[in-house]
């Protein structure tokens, strides 16, 4: 699917190009589809309407009726330079991210674009394909840099499975929690704070009994709740590593010459709290849970009902304990989470994370850690 779709991307983009000479940006597959961002010359478009997505697909069926193979090309960095002397974005990507003499391309009709590939072998593969929405970004997530359009696309080897999935959309927009929040007048957004949700009384008895279930459920294993500040000095950020790796979703404030952010997640003060005494070994596992309110700032354009928002409080919880706890501490939790998914109905998957690139600390503990993690998720979890 992933390679599927990312071959249906690149149709997308070549019919971009051909609608409106767009200079192509990033156009990566997602989980629901494909997308590609495109900056217009002279900003001859503010924005595609309908009209214009029904352009975009009627040439994009044409692209795929063309047959036209994908071609793996292999280029140095400065020949790509001057191919792309004129769509500046490209050229950043290719002093920027490129660290070799050459990298690969690949051709589909008159397209060429930067990808490692692979694809499908031609664009006749793709038997059905939408285009289905259009939305603002911005250069690489930076809102200090230029404003994009972003067309998204779903595409399937054959006609019935798009058929099937327009009829799940129509079927899920039906139940979009966003439009029976406010049937239902359980809650609703204001511009006036993007982001933050207002629960009016019905919607805040449902929240409220959501968080007295799982206030109950904490209290059975062993959670002890707690309340922290909403406001830290960058200082803990900065020894946090917040402030060096998560500053641009942190809502700064000034007071008295000093820098402040509102928290975006609660681990910091967690660590404040627990180290404010000499703690005994005897009494780890030490379990903390909060319902505190957390702000993040995140882009206007990515917003999107509960699911994305500024202002939120979420069953936040950490457990401090030892090395050879770890183990039991993460089935523990598995347990939890499988208990309460399976009596909402809710399924699952589990996913292993590893070590980012910027990690802090020392990769001796990030190698025990993993290993422990790997070890834990294959621990059947069972939703009851």
């Amino acid at each position: 699917q992933y390679v599927f779709w990312h071959s249906s991307a690149h149709v997308l983009g070549e019919a971009l190009e051909r609608c409106y000479s767009g200079h192509l940006c990033y156009g990566p597959p997602v989980e629901e589809g494909f997308y590609y961002d495109m900056w217009v010359p002279n900003q001859q478009h503010s924005g595609l309407g309908p009209e214009d997505l029904s352009v975009v697909e009627n040439v994009c069926h044409s692209i795929c009726k063309e047959n036209q193979p994908f071609e793996r090309l292999e280029m140095k960095k400065e020949d790509l330079l001057k191919m792309f002397a004129y769509n500046e974005f490209k050229c950043r990507i290719i002093r920027d991210k490129i660290d070799t003499p050459t990298t690969t391309v690949y051709r589909c009709g008159p397209l060429i674009d930067l990808c490692r590939g692979p694809h499908v072998r031609h664009t006749g593969c793709i038997k059905a394909l939408s285009v289905t929405k259009c939305s603002s970004s911005y250069w690489e997530g930076r809102t200090d840099a230029e404003t994009l359009q972003r067309v998204y696309g779903v595409s399937f080897p054959d006609p019935k499975r798009l058929k099937e999935w327009k009829h799940i959309q129509e079927e899920a927009a039906k139940r979009d929690h966003r439009k029976l929040g406010v049937e239902q007048k359980l809650f609703f957004f204001h511009e006036l704070s993007p982001g933050s949700c207002f629960f009016l009384p019905a919607g805040a008895h449902i929240y409220n009994t959501l968080v007295s279930f799982i206030r109950s459920e904490y209290w059975k294993r062993g959670f002890q709740e707690v309340i922290t500040p909403n406001i830290y000095n960058s200082a803990l950020w900065e020894q946090s590593g917040h402030w060096q790796h998560y500053s641009e979703n942190l809502f700064k404030i000034e007071v008295e010459k000093q820098t402040f952010g509102l928290k975006p997640m609660n681990c910091p003060g967690h660590c404040l709290m627990y180290a404010k005494e000499i703690r005994s070994h005897k009494e780890l596992p030490l379990r903390f849970a909060d319902f505190g309110v957390l702000h993040r700032n995140e882009f206007s354009g990515a917003l999107s009902g509960l699911t994305r928002v500024r202002r939120f409080q979420q069953d936040d919880a950490h457990i401090f304990c030892r090395e050879d706890q770890i183990k039991d501490e993460i089935k523990s939790c598995l347990d939890f989470l499988g208990h309460v998914y399976g009596l909402f109905g809710f399924s699952f998957e589990l996913y292993l994370s590893t070590r980012p690139e910027k990690f802090m600390g020392e990769i001796e503990m990030w190698d025990r850690a993993e290993k422990v993690l790997f070890s834990s998720v294959l621990y059947p979890v069972y939703t009851k």
